[in-house]
This record gives C-alpha cells, sequence and structure tokens, in this order.
C-alpha cells in the first residue's frame, strides 16, 4: 500500500532553536518592527534567516562557467 504525502505534517513547526541578542541588537530590532509595524517577531526573523540562507545557496550554486566567464557573455 502507498503512503500519502501529508503536507500538513511536513510544514508543522515543532524544530526550536534559541537565539540571544544583547542588548543593542534587541533594541534595533525593536525599532525595525515598530517602524515597519510588524507584529509577528517569530514570523519576520524565521523568514529573514530563510531568505539569508536561499540567497546564499544560491549565490554558491554551481555553474558550468566561473564569474569570469559569464561576464563575457554578459557583453554580448
Amino acid at each position: 500500500m502507498k503512503r500519502k504525502y501529508n503536507r500538513e505534517i511536513d510544514l508543522k513547526r515543532i524544530n526550536k532553536r534559541v537565539i540571544s541578542f544583547n542588548n543593542k541588537e534587541i533594541n534595533a530590532i525593536e525599532q525595525y518592527c515598530k517602524k515597519y509595524k510588524i507584529g509577528n517577531k517569530s514570523q519576520f526573523m524565521r523568514e529573514a534567516v530563510i531568505k539569508s540562507i536561499l540567497k546564499k545557496m544560491d549565490e554558491d550554486y554551481p555553474t558550468l562557467w566561473d564569474g569570469y566567464q559569464l561576464n563575457l557573455f554578459a557583453q554580448y
């Protein structure tokens, strides 16, 4: 019998991590959230971390040519 994929279980947030901030860092976060009216700080921080990771992974993704060779193609 084939098992059914349950997306709800896969996306449920059950893994916890703790992060500590110094006073200046937490004040900067608080000011940012107040200025941009961010009510859900957990969501904001989670999205910031994931965006940073995905951006770095995208930059590090192997290509057929190195950066110099890619720039050569951009000239044409």
